[in-house]
């Protein structure tokens, strides 16, 4: 009797460990009846019908990271790079991630592979090398797409490394040399010419104004000479007047201010090294204070009588 009653207490202690489940935070159970799939335990303190009830599997709702392995892939202009990525996914579904699938990573890892061979292959490799933002978006796409019907969320998908043979990394790079130094090339022929342009520009900028400024020269030089010669004819007009009306002053004046200023042009010659001056000269020099008189006559209007000039 006694060994009855130790049995059941056993049995009754071992029912309540099949009967409570505790679930750490982070996973889900799927609870099974007799193999079929009955309910999901959320994470905490659960119960199942010991004997009966059995928990089936044990899903990792948190986001997690899928390694994709490296493989070799021919873009569309027939060149072979070698690629590798990986994927974050998360389960949303317990059930469906459970039952939908067997080895949900390994399908995972296959369709992913399959497409980036797809992606790629649709591609050239310049276009795999510079729009890698693309080729991730329609990965992403098309994967999460495929995996919604297994109950999980692929959030982002990332090509880590597309490497294409080394001899064709060598050929990139010379021709990338050479579009520099085309583009070189092209820049110091600009440089050299827009200066040109420029010096051209400043060459005729400078011939029209030194011409403008010949222009205006010459015809302050020519406004200059006809007020000269206005004068000189006004002068010979008075003295004309003068000697019409008989004033012999005016003669004196007008010749004394001729000799004066020849002599005056034969000093200041840059070629005139010694001046003679005839003996007249001194006759020409008194005559100035005969000059003298004549302006001081004509400012107070009498008569002056000039001294005469010295006769050759």
């Amino acid at each position: 009797m006694d060994i009855f009653v130790w049995v059941f207490i056993g049995f009754v202690v071992i029912s309540i460990f099949k009967g409570v489940r505790s679930v750490p935070q982070g996973f889900e159970y799927t609870v099974e009846r007799f193999g079929r799939y009955t309910h999901t335990l959320a994470p905490g303190l659960g119960f199942i019908i010991p004997w009966i009830d059995t928990v089936g599997r044990k899903m990792n709702m948190m986001e997690q990271v899928l390694d994709v392995p490296s493989q070799e892939i021919i873009t569309k202009d027939n060149a072979v790079v070698k690629v590798d990525a990986v994927v974050f996914y998360q389960v949303l579904d317990a059930a469906k991630a459970a039952y939908e699938v067997a080895q949900l990573e390994i399908a995972a890892l296959n369709l992913v592979m399959t497409n980036t061979r797809t992606v790629l292959g649709s591609m050239d490799l310049d276009e795999s090398l510079s729009k890698r933002d693309e080729i991730n978006a329609r990965l992403l796409t098309v994967v999460d797409e495929a995996t919604h019907p297994w109950g999980i969320k692929v959030n982002r998908i990332e090509i880590k490394d597309i490497q294409p043979p080394r001899d064709l990394v060598d050929s990139m790079a010379r021709q990338m040399k050479a579009e520099r130094d085309k583009r070189a090339n092209i820049l110091e022929a600009e440089g050299h010419r827009q200066a040109a342009i420029l010096k051209a520009d400043g060459e005729k900028q400078a011939a029209v104004l030194e011409a403008d400024g010949r222009r205006e020269a010459a015809f302050r030089d020519a406004e200059a000479r006809e007020r000269l010669a206005e004068a000189e004819g006004k002068a010979t007009q008075m003295v004309s007047d003068a000697i019409a009306k008989g004033d012999i002053q005016a003669i004196n004046y007008f010749v004394a201010q001729k000799y004066v200023e020849a002599l005056k042009e034969f000093a200041t010659s840059p070629n005139q090294k010694l001046l003679l001056l005839p003996m007249e000269t001194t006759g020409v020099l008194g005559s100035l204070a005969g000059i003298t008189e004549l302006a001081k006559g004509i400012g107070s209007g009498s008569k002056v009588t000039p001294p005469n000039l010295p006769s050759r």
